[in-house]
């Protein structure tokens, strides 16, 4: 058999396995909830959503003045950027990650906190333009 038809005929069958492929994964993901990250930043957020949240006394006292909605605060966990470069990923024992996002449609810099058990939200500081 020429190298030309078996070359056809690997890509039909390889095109045929990846569109089953993402059709089943696509349900499966769907159905369950179930998220693939592979990439740093996605993993540290599934991370920080994956514990209970809590506040310092700072951060309640802004959500208690309704400067802060909690709902944005769970946006920039689900949307926001990790900053590597700024964050402490060798803090012991918890580690400290840089996540920005929009919160009141400003841009801001959120500090967390990433212990064994618990995600603790430390301080908010909005980026100037």
């Amino acid at each position: 058999m020429a190298f030309l038809k078996r070359l056809g005929y690997y890509m039909i069958g390889l095109t045929i396995g990846i569109i089953f492929l993402t059709l089943f994964l696509k349900k499966k993901t769907s159905e369950t909830g179930t998220e693939f990250c592979y990439f740093p930043n996605c993993r540290v957020l599934k991370e920080l959503r994956s514990k209970p949240l809590s506040y310092s006394a700072e951060i309640q006292e802004m959500i208690n003045a309704l400067e802060v909605d909690t709902l944005e605060i769970q946006n920039v966990l689900r949307d926001g950027d990790v900053k590597f470069s700024e964050s402490n990923t060798e803090a012991q024992p918890c580690k400290l990650f840089l996540v920005e996002g929009s919160i009141n449609k400003n841009e801001a810099a959120l500090l967390f906190k990433n212990c064994d058990s618990l995600t603790i939200l430390e301080s908010i500081a909005i980026i100037p333009d």
